[in-house]
C-alpha cells in the first residue's frame, strides 16, 4: 500500500507546556490531531477548573490561523484535591484528571503521595463522569526503574480499578507486557495509550554507545521483549489501546544535561512514525482504529468526520526545531528517515 485515508486523529496524552512555547507546540499537534488531551504538569500545575480554562484560552490564542483544533483539559491531582474540585472541573467542561505518582516525572514534585487517601475523590470522579489518566509508576529510591511499571500495577492499579469500577481509567503511556496484559484483562473501562518511542526503541536506544539523551523519557524505555509486546497488541486491533504521544519539549541544552529531562518531542513526526510501525507490523488495517476510533469511543466523545492522508514516501526528520525563545531542541527521530508522510 502506497496511500492511506484515514478519519483525522487525535492524540489522548502530550504536553504542551506554557508560554512563548506555545507558539511551537500547539501548531505542531494542530497540523494532524483534532483533538488532543493536554497534561497539567505546569509550573504551577493546573490543580482547580479556573487554571485549566485559563490554559485552554492561552492554547486556543496560540491555535494556527484559521485550525479548529480543540484542547481536552485536565486537571492535576494532588492530596489536597477535594471533591467539590472535581464537580467544579466537571462543571466547567474538564474531561479528565491526571494522578501523578510525587517525583514520577517532569514537573510531578507536587503530585500525589499515599494514592489511597484519594479514593473520595475517585469516588466522586466516578460519579461526576471524569476519567482518571494514570502515570503508573511507583517512585520509591529503592525500586528498580525497569520494574516501576509491574510494581504499581501489583500495588496500585489493580486496586484502583477493583475499587471504582464503573470510573474510566486510561493506564498512560505503558511500556511493558504486564501493562499490556493488565489492560487486556480488564473489563471495558480501563485503557491504555502507547506512544511511538515505545513502539519503535528499546532500551539499547537508550544506552548502547553512549547515553542517548534525546530518547530518554519516563517511563523509561524497557527491554526488547516488552517492545515487542506493544507491537503485537497494537497490530491486533484492541479497541482498549490508543495514541497518545507524550510529545514533551524540553530545549537542546535541558536534555543534553548532566541531569537531563525527560521527554520525547514527537509531535511533527508522531503520525507518520505510527504508520510507519503499523505498516512494518502488516497492520495498516489496523492504523485507524488506533489513532482515530478507539480513544474517541473510550472517552465517549463523537469520532472526527474529516480526513487527511499519508503516503509511502521517506522523508528526513530535522536535526532540531528552533524555539520561539531562540533555543534549539532536537525533535523525536532527529536526522533520521522516515517511510511515511503526511499529504
Amino acid at each position: 500500500m502506497q496511500q492511506i485515508t484515514i478519519i483525522t486523529p487525535d492524540d489522548w496524552h502530550l504536553h504542551f507546556r506554557d508560554g512563548d512555547l506555545l507558539g511551537e507546540t500547539v501548531p505542531a499537534t494542530a497540523r494532524c490531531f483534532a483533538r488532543a488531551i493536554v497534561m497539567p504538569n505546569l509550573v504551577p500545575p493546573v490543580i482547580n477548573a479556573k487554571l485549566a480554562m485559563e490554559y485552554k484560552t492561552r492554547i486556543l490564542k496560540a491555535r494556527p490561523q484559521g485550525s479548529h483544533f480543540e484542547p481536552l483539559m485536565t486537571l492535576y491531582l494532588t492530596n489536597q484535591t477535594t471533591k467539590q474540585d472535581i464537580i467544579d472541573a466537571k462543571n466547567s467542561g474538564v474531561i479528565a484528571a491526571k494522578l501523578y505518582p510525587a517525583g514520577a516525572t517532569t514537573n510531578s514534585a507536587q503530585a500525589v503521595s499515599g494514592i489511597e487517601a484519594l479514593y473520595p475523590v475517585f469516588e466522586e470522579m466516578q460519579i461526576q463522569g471524569l476519567l482518571l489518566l494514570v502515570h503508573g509508576e511507583v517512585t520509591e529510591s529503592h525500586v528498580d526503574i525497569f520494574d516501576r511499571e509491574k510494581i504499581f500495577i501489583d500495588q496500585y492499579m489493580a486496586k484502583i480499578v477493583q475499587a471504582f469500577p464503573e470510573l474510566k481509567v486510561v493506564f498512560e503511556h505503558i511500556t511493558t507486557s504486564d501493562a499490556a496484559d493488565f489492560v487486556l484483562n480488564s473489563a471495558s473501562n480501563v485503557g491504555a495509550t502507547i506512544t511511538p518511542q515505545h513502539l519503535l526503541l528499546n532500551r539499547n536506544d537508550l544506552l548502547v554507545g553512549g547515553i542517548q539523551p534525546h530518547n530518554y523519557c519516563l517511563p523509561v524505555l524497557k527491554r526488547s521483549s516488552h517492545q515487542q509486546a506493544l507491537r503485537k497488541v497494537v497490530a491486533g486491533g484492541s479497541n482498549k489501546f490508543f495514541l497518545g504521544t507524550d510529545s514533551a519539549p524540553h530545549a537542546k541544552h535541558a536534555k543534553e544535561n548532566a541531569c537531563g529531562c525527560a521527554g520525547c518531542y514527537s509531535a511533527w513526526s508522531a503520525l507518520e512514525l505510527y504508520a510507519q510501525v503499523f505498516d512494518e507490523l502488516g497492520a495498516l488495517d489496523k492504523l485507524e482504529g488506533f489513532t482515530s476510533f478507539h480513544g474517541a469511543d473510550f472517552y465517549g466523545l463523537p469520532r472526527n468526520t474529516t480526513t487527511l492522508t499519508l503516503r509511502k514516501q521517506s522523508w528526513t526528520v530535522p536535526e532540531f526545531v528552533t524555539l520561539p525563545n531562540g533555543d534549539a531542541m532536537v525533535p523525536f527521530f532527529a536526522g533520521k528517515t522516515v517511510d511515511w508522510k503526511l499529504v
